[in-house]
């Protein structure tokens, strides 16, 4: 079964996602922005919500987790819990 490990920031609007994927492209530090900015408890973290596998995300995270280009910033995505940047560390 493929497992993949990423990372995420949680926030409430779709323009303060897009905000963030700004400064993450201007140099900032993916985790220091979860850290400062992120809704989940993983935010603490630096976003990182460990290793998972296929449908232990809701749906749309895990489309983008399970699809999208590791090492890349990616979103936003919507889901029932607010808009998510996510970053894909790895998968196998």
């Amino acid at each position: 079964m493929p497992q993949a490990r990423a990372s995420h920031i949680l926030v409430p609007s779709s323009a303060e996602c897009e905000k963030l994927k700004k400064e993450i492209e201007g140099g900032a530090k993916f985790e220091d922005l979860a850290k400062k900015h992120s809704k989940c408890p993983s935010g603490q973290e630096g976003g990182d919500l460990g290793t998972f596998g296929p449908g232990q995300m809701v749906p749309e995270f895990d489309k983008v987790v399970f699809s999208g280009e590791v090492g890349k910033v990616l979103g936003p995505v919507k889901t029932e819990f607010g808009y998510h940047l996510i970053k894909v560390t790895s998968r196998k």
